[in-house]
């Protein structure tokens, strides 16, 4: 008998099947989620969806610096987000600027994840010394907030957006080692890998093969905080002025270009902006949020 010819209450529901149904129970997963793709796809599509490259001072015309929202570009296309103080439509840069975010964000995560996995199996699986020394640097670096550590790191390196992501990347790998270590520690006690042990398994497919597969649930969730704490980061950077140049209009640039406008009545340059970065920072949290409870529910509210 298939699946399909089985009553409704006697499906078979698959872990993933289940795992979807319990995240879009909720309505503000479920907003966040759609939000959060609806940023993605306009980033991605951003060089054929915007009337403007904001990289390409050709197409920037200073007379058009300043516009207000709904204004007549000089090029004849309507600016309905209005323009910042060098000429850029504000709808094309903050989909440009998105695109830099999420990239930051998405490249620092991948780099310190892995980095972060593999020195928290190492610490959990070596033990004694090379976990002592291993954890002592670990909460050496985490005594200190991420956000000073990556402008102590970039006032060294430099502007530019590899430094950035390697800066970021040093900032929070310790989040992942930590995470990784004290899970793998539980999982080495468990049965199984004892099992795996008496088996005469070498100890990297032990370490990748068992344990690790079932630490991926919180460094997932571990992951989306840190993507957004990264996308967060990026722009105080540049809107410091230490992040990324002003020829690259990322959010935390744009933010800074109209800050010296706002007591002049252009709100606009920095405030739609700013709500760009706050909702993909808030949406990227509240998937982070309910992965949590529904990977682990004995943290749901």
């Amino acid at each position: 008998m298939t699946d399909a010819s089985l009553p409704h209450s006697a499906k078979v529901e698959t872990p993933f099947r289940r795992f979807v149904s319990e995240f879009f129970e909720s309505w503000m997963a479920t907003g966040a989620f759609i939000t959060l793709v609806i940023i993605i796809v306009l980033a991605v599509l951003a060089p054929w969806i915007t009337p403007q490259n904001p990289y390409d001072l050709g197409q920037v015309d200073v007379l058009d610096g300043r516009l207000p929202p709904g204004s007549q570009a000089f090029t004849g296309y309507t600016m309905w987000l209005g323009s910042d103080g060098s000429g850029r439509d504000l709808y094309s840069a903050i989909l440009y600027g998105l695109r830099i975010s999420l990239s930051v964000g998405v490249a620092s995560g991948v780099f310190a994840l892995l980095i972060g996995t593999v020195i928290g199996l190492i610490a959990a699986y070596a033990g004694g010394r090379v976990e002592n020394v291993i954890m002592r640097i670990v909460d050496l670096q985490l005594s200190f907030p991420a956000s000073l550590v990556a402008l102590m790191l970039i006032a060294i390196l430099g502007k530019g957006i590899e430094n950035i992501i390697l800066a970021l990347v040093i900032a929070q790998w310790a989040y992942y080692a930590r995470t990784v270590r004290a899970t793998a520690l539980v999982e080495r006690r468990k049965e199984y890998v004892e099992a795996a042990q008496c088996l005469g398994l070498s100890k990297m497919r032990v370490v990748f093969r068992h344990i690790l597969p079932n630490c991926m649930a919180p460094l997932i969730v571990v992951g989306t905080v840190q993507t957004a704490s990264a996308i967060s980061l990026e722009a105080t950077l540049s809107f410091l002025g230490v992040g990324l140049p002003q020829t690259e209009p990322s959010l935390g640039v744009l933010i800074a270009n109209g800050f010296e406008y706002m007591m002049s009545g252009r709100y606009w340059i920095s405030v739609f902006p700013g709500l760009a970065l706050l909702l993909t920072v808030v949406s990227i949290n509240l998937v982070g949020d309910y992965l949590r409870d529904v990977l682990n529910p004995r943290l749901k509210k």
